[in-house]
């Protein structure tokens, strides 16, 4: 089980320059020195991802989806807040939660210059497995993955979905109870997405594992085929959380798109208004 509490991160990047005067042509030219700027990029999520399900974590592109999945994959320290991975505490860098989960990111970062054997058997290695252990458990998802007939090839030229199974394979030869799934179905044609999700449900089931397994993504039909529970992502924070079947009620909304939008911008932007009203209105009182 993962607990995410109050989860923030911020990050410092260099403003972007406008044209308007003298002063921001010579930062442009680079006699001056440029401003910097603030980016909240998680200002908030708390969630509960329980084992033998799958946690969706869903919202737009630029929403903090990924730089909370990397915060819960040990690969980011957050500013405030903190995660349990089955109740030890998560600290970037320190390898007892990492053992414990398998990460696919969007970026599959294979070795081009190797087989999806030797990648998976690679990783292995690099979790403590023995030689014979590692190369067991690559047959093994191999053949779950339906794998044989790209194994021995190297992955330099695969296609999406043959990156995709090598990198999952990668992830869970040392058979993680914890799965964290960065847009894993981004470029994949109808076959290779009906075949991850499948696997995905086997995962979850009692003769998978039963794993806990969180799912990032920003397609509806994914959360509504696959996910017991969503959690919806606006801004940096959580705004909505609940079944499929939950949301579209507490939208009052019968189609998922329909539901989403409303939860995850114009409620946003209502409560930003309100907000900005209250100010306003205060500062004339």
């Amino acid at each position: 089980m993962i607990i995410v509490n109050d989860l923030h991160k911020t990050f410092v990047r260099q403003g972007k320059v406008s044209t308007k005067n003298i002063t921001d042509i010579a930062r442009l030219l680079g006699l001056m020195k440029k401003k910097n700027e603030v980016v909240n990029a998680v200002n908030g999520v708390s969630f509960t991802a329980q084992d033998g399900a799958i946690t969706g974590l869903l919202g737009a592109n630029g929403a903090g989806k990924t730089t909370t999945l990397r915060m819960v994959a040990a690969l980011l320290n957050p500013d405030r807040g903190d995660i349990t991975v089955d109740g030890i505490k998560v600290q970037a860098g320190i390898s007892s939660t990492q053992s414990q989960m398998g990460v696919l990111s969007d970026a599959r970062g294979l070795y081009p210059r190797l087989t999806a054997r030797e990648n998976i058997h690679y990783y292995g290695l690099l979790h403590g497995m023995s030689a014979e252990q590692a190369a067991q458990r690559t047959e093994q998802l191999s053949h779950w993955l339906e794998m044989g007939a790209l194994l021995d090839r190297r992955t330099d030229g695969f296609s999406q979905g043959e990156r995709m199974k090598t990198a999952l394979a990668r992830a869970l030869v040392h058979d993680p109870k914890n799965i964290i799934l960065d847009e894993p179905t981004n470029g994949l044609d109808v076959v290779a997405t009906r075949a991850l999700r499948e696997f995905l449900r086997w995962l979850r089931s009692v003769e998978g594992g039963g794993k806990c397994i969180i799912f990032s993504t920003h397609i509806m039909q994914e959360v509504e085929r696959l996910c017991d529970d969503v959690v919806i992502v606006a801004q940096g924070k959580n705004v909505a959380r609940g079944t499929v079947a939950g949301l579209l009620q507490q939208a009052e909304e019968n189609n998922f798109e329909d539901a989403f939008v409303k939860l995850a911008f114009l409620q946003t932007e209502n409560v930003t208004t309100n907000v900005t009203t209250n100010v306003t209105m205060g500062a004339r009182g």
